[in-house]
């Protein structure tokens, strides 16, 4: 539940995204392309079918280049020089028919395209999605919208890169194999000619990319800083307009605006210095041929071939150089940078806030354990200054093994109690406790387990989702657990524990079954479901409740149906001005508003309650 802030003047750091960021990088591009071909190497693999059928389409590409400088040569030397124009018409015939399967090479290249670059997006903004929700659940005060650049403008940004140096690189070896097989079929010694200002290009080249990778690394992190910081501030306008706050919000924002600018004009000069060697890969080599052809005509170059020659190098062999270099100089680069943000590992989303950690050894009073597994002492809790109280001075306290059921109309604050109980929204005032400690020193997820309405299943098998909480689970508790929530039948129509689970096809029962499962296999003493069992059916609900508290838990349930009251040890009665607290056989004679609610069996006005 979102909770209005206070007042107060807003922190004015750059979000935890933006400073997780900012860290000095290493090596940027041998450390970061290391880490972008390990993650990559999998994803060839399962399209290697993919990769060979592109190649098989680029083939043409080779067949094309050989055979246009091939023919040029052939028609001049054999055909028009040599007083034959038949021959030489039908040598550039040749040419002319190597390109004819062009529109069937590309249609076919653009279709495996898709098939390698629409995975790959998909695959990035998943992992971005499920980082953000992580980081969100980690802190909800914590969350930064930077991520936002992440699904959106850096996705985009890895998924063009990744077609175009895919396309660029499959050009650049087809047509650059077509080219170098032409001219050493026409003349060998074209290549002493050719190649060494190629690879001098080449290696030019090579050498700004690692400083080019660390100016797109820079570029994109004050990019992320700022996108970051402007949602940052965005969510905090009243504050920032309450506290006089706007001039040191200003001055960050200029600052971080600046480090933006200034990170684009160092990659500015880096991209000069690449287009001097793209330009001596694919200008130069004609030049130099140009003057090397006296040489290379006294020792048996003929015309022909020495115009087949500046075919290959004007019309296959500098555009494929010039492509390569330029994507793999601004996309290139920029897929790198942008997927080494990707690489980090990514921890599943969850139902729970606080993933379970280890056990925290509950307070001790005198000698013995504490009674009370949570209390509330004193607290009250408001949605912002001035505000009614929707939780006012509440004492509360759940004995350790107790099933305490909260009932009450849509709107009254049931799941703020439970938010409250659960340490997730803090009070205005008052204590919480957990075994007598206060809920701040204790390590949330070891205590408790807090399922919402909405439960959050990921691609994972069905499995791993149930032992999420309890990573070391074994196979005889899981199947324990499986039996006492009767999950049977999910397992099967899913095909086993180890079978994939796709989220989308799983109804809201299902999904809460699955998070309720997780719960069951858990250590934690203390579950508190808030509606989490709206899904289930009655019979299915009750199980599922029994299942929870025979497993020796403290069971905290934000109740939708009559049922869940009248199994409940003590019930809690929120009518919207005071609080009632009894067992189910002393409310009725307590409370007219629990007269009313359990008057209408199976049914209760105003459920649903946020």
């Amino acid at each position: 539940m979102t909770v209005e802030q206070r007042t107060e003047a807003p922190s004015l750091a750059p979000p935890r995204a933006a400073r997780r960021t900012e860290r000095p990088v290493r090596d940027p591009w041998a450390g970061a392309l290391g880490r972008v071909l390990r993650e990559g190497r999998p994803f060839l693999r399962a399209r290697r079918g993919v990769v060979v059928r592109l190649a098989g389409w680029s083939a043409l590409e080779f067949g094309q280049t050989f055979l246009g400088g091939y023919g040029v040569a052939r028609a001049l030397d054999d055909g028009f020089l040599a007083g034959r124009p038949g021959v030489g018409l039908l040598w550039l015939l040749v040419a002319v028919a190597a390109t004819l399967p062009a529109g069937a090479a590309t249609r076919g290249v653009f279709g495996r395209l898709a098939d390698l670059v629409e995975p790959f997006r998909d695959g990035l903004v998943r992992r971005a999605v499920a980082r953000a929700l992580a980081d969100a659940l980690d802190g909800p005060g914590e969350a930064s919208s930077g991520a936002v650049s992440q699904v959106t403008h850096q996705s985009e940004i890895a998924r063009d890169g990744w077609a175009g140096t895919v396309l660029a690189l499959r050009s650049f070896v087809f047509t650059t194999a077509g080219a170098l097989a032409g001219m050493a079929a026409l003349e060998p010694r074209l290549l002493l000619v050719v190649l060494p200002p190629v690879a001098v290009g080449v290696a030019l080249f090579a050498a700004t990319l690692g400083p080019m990778a660390a100016r797109q690394h820079a570029y994109l992190t004050a990019d992320e800083a700022y996108a970051g910081y402007v949602g940052q501030t965005a969510s905090a306008l009243r504050d920032i307009a309450a506290t006089g706050a706007r001039d040191e919000v200003s001055a960050t924002a200029r600052d971080l605006t600046l480090r933006q600018a200034r990170a684009a004009r160092q990659l500015a000069r880096w991209s000069a210095v690449r287009i001097g060697a793209t330009a001596l890969c694919g200008r130069v080599p004609p030049v130099v041929l140009l003057f090397a052809a006296p040489w290379l005509l006294d020792h048996g170059l003929t015309g022909g071939a020495l115009v087949g020659a500046l075919t290959y190098l004007t019309q296959a062999l500098a555009p494929a150089v010039h492509a390569l270099m330029s994507v793999l100089g601004t996309a290139g680069g920029r897929l790198v940078v942008v997927l080494d943000r990707f690489t980090d590992p990514v921890p599943p989303p969850r139902t729970d806030p606080v993933p379970a950690a280890r056990a925290v050894p509950p307070a001790r009073s005198g000698g013995g354990a504490p009674r009370h597994e949570a209390e509330l002492r004193g607290v009250t809790f408001a949605y912002g200054p001035g505000a009614r109280p929707v939780v006012d001075r509440l004492d509360l306290r759940v004995r350790r093994g107790e099933r305490l059921a909260v009932v009450g109309p849509s709107g009254v604050g049931k799941s703020t109690l439970a938010g409250l109980m659960a340490a997730v929204v803090p009070p205005d005032e008052g204590r919480v406790l957990w075994s007598g400690r206060h809920a701040a020193s204790v390590e949330a997820a070891s205590v408790r387990t807090l399922l919402p309405q909405r439960a959050f299943v990921f691609s994972a098998s069905l499995r791993d989702n149930l032992r999420y909480l309890r990573p070391g689970a074994t196979d005889r508790e899981i199947a324990e657990t499986v039996g006492a929530l009767g999950l049977d039948a999910l397992v099967d129509r899913v095909g086993g524990l180890d079978a994939p689970v796709t989220p989308g096809h799983l109804s809201r029962g299902e999904r809460q079954l699955v998070a309720l499962g997780r719960a069951h296999l858990s250590t934690a003493p203390l579950v508190v479901l808030d509606e989490a069992t709206s899904g289930l059916d009655p019979v299915t609900e009750a199980r599922v409740e029994d299942a929870l508290a025979d497993r020796a838990r403290t069971l905290v349930v934000i109740a939708h149906r009559p049922g869940s009251a009248r199994r409940a040890d003590r019930v809690v009665v929120m009518d919207g001005t005071h609080v009632v607290c009894g067992t189910p056989a002393e409310l009725p004679a307590l409370s007219p508003f629990y007269r009313e609610l359990t008057g209408v069996p199976g049914r209760w006005p105003g459920t649903g309650d946020r």
